[in-house]
């Protein structure tokens, strides 16, 4: 015989039927992150100046950029790491900017391109679709790619919309969309300019019979409206509940935000006060949303007598951001990409150890009895939240080439289908199957 309960069927049917709508709620709007793979960095270039071989010209120019400044061994003692660190993430950066020196690529049509006049502009929309579907098709394309058109504000309405519709109408006539495909909408300042983007992927979905949601897009987070509105809440918490499903990402953008704030050009920065709020209300809003973060640029560029400055400069900043839960940010130049990727990769690289330690021991409690969790290894005894973090760290560091998948296996001893479904618990492990080292 079982226990005895106080609380009868009909009691928990009244509780289910009072939780019914928070059970929706949780289900489709805070499905948490699917596991695919996230860019460390995003590049933006003027859309008339993208070919098939930009990428590869970047990584060519940042290694040049480089070897002409002591090489990326030194660069990596600039940046605070030990000879050892140093000289393996030389290796590492070297095979990064030779085979995808550029993760995400977004072909500018706003504040890097400017008001060319229609003619131009539909001309290079139209370019700039052929372009990068030829691209893709030759492999030379980075893993992700778009454009970002002009906004939504009255002044620009009708030409971003026009470009975005010959930008997606040229890739549907091109053949498949590309599966990294991204669409980054400026200068948001209303939840109602992200439900006017809603309506129009929506309708450009239907127009070329694509899959309902197989456009999404980013919202650049560059205006104080955004953050704080004028009934005194704030709008950002509220746009991925206005068009589940819809956004993919919020970017800060630093320099309209401090100037909109009134700070002084020399203080604007990705670290000043007003930065790191915004950045804030930014990730509680989308907590448990799926949707990605990205920090913004730093305009002090590695060129001229000032290299070793802006290199320490970026790489401070870029390891800053990911101390603080922002995995990806804006680059601007190709040189920034030597100090990107070595800051980023020595990341993960000086986290790895105590990180697999952690994970070692929290799959050995688990697989035991947990209600007496005796000699845990790392001498720390972690909570699965904190568990489902130290397997995304690891997961993250596998996906941007600084950890090896073997690596990652032999130090963990896990494989990387077993680190996606701890990192992700809500994932099918059957869409996981064929993962290398699945069966770790």
């Amino acid at each position: 015989m079982g226990a005895a309960t106080s609380l009868s069927a009909a009691d928990l049917r009244q509780i289910d039927t009072q939780l019914a709508a928070t059970d929706t709620l949780l289900d489709t709007n805070y499905p948490g992150d699917d596991g695919s793979r996230q860019p460390v960095h995003t590049v933006y270039v003027p859309a008339d100046l993208f070919t098939p071989g930009l990428a590869a010209e970047w990584g060519e120019r940042a290694l040049h950029a480089a070897a002409a400044h002591g090489g990326l061994s030194r660069l990596g003692s600039l940046l605070g790491f030990d000879d050892d660190l140093a000289e393996a993430l030389s290796t590492r950066v070297e095979t990064k900017l030779s085979s995808e020196p550029i993760e995400d690529l977004r072909l500018d049509f706003e504040d890097g391109y400017g008001n060319r006049g229609d003619e131009a502009e539909d001309e290079d929309a139209a370019n700039a679709a052929r372009l990068v579907a030829r691209s893709v098709a030759e492999g030379t394309a980075p893993p992700f790619i778009g454009i970002r058109f002009k906004g939504l504000e009255t002044s620009t309405r009708a030409r971003g919309l026009r470009t975005l519709d010959l930008f997606i109408s040229g890739l549907v006539t091109a053949g498949e969309l590309p599966d990294g495909l991204v669409l980054t909408l400026p200068k948001v300042t209303t939840v109602d300019q992200v439900q006017a983007m809603g309506y129009a992927v929506g309708r450009l979905e239907d127009v070329h019979s694509l899959p309902a949601g197989r456009l999404r897009f980013e919202v650049q987070v560059e205006t104080p409206q955004l953050i704080l509105g004028p009934d005194g809440t704030s709008p950002v918490a509220r746009l991925a509940h206005a068009v589940p499903g819809r956004i993919s990402g919020l970017h800060y953008g630093t320099y309209d935000y401090s100037a909109s704030l009134q700070i002084s050009a020399e203080y604007q920065s990705m670290e000043h006060p007003v930065a790191d709020f915004a950045k804030e209300v930014m990730q509680l809003a989308v907590a448990g949303t799926g949707i990605r973060l990205s920090d913004g640029s730093t305009n002090v560029i590695p060129v001229g007598d000032g290299v070793d400055d802006a290199w320490r400069l970026h790489g401070r900043l870029v390891r800053r951001s990911l101390e603080r839960g922002y995995y990806q940010g804006w680059d601007l130049h190709a040189a920034q990409l030597p100090s990107r990727f070595a800051a980023t990769f020595g990341f993960y690289r000086q986290g790895l150890p105590a990180a697999a330690l952690r994970l070692r021991a929290y799959a050995d409690l688990t697989a035991r009895d947990r209600a007496a969790p005796v000699g845990a290894g790392s001498g720390i005894l972690d909570e699965p939240a904190t568990a489902r973090s130290l397997a995304g760290f690891v997961l993250r560091g596998v996906q941007c080439g600084a950890v090896g998948a073997e690596e990652a296996l032999a130090v963990t001893g896990l494989g990387l289908a077993r680190l996606t479904l701890l990192a992700h618990p809500r994932l099918d492990a059957g869409s996981l199957a064929g993962t290398p080292g699945a069966d770790a």
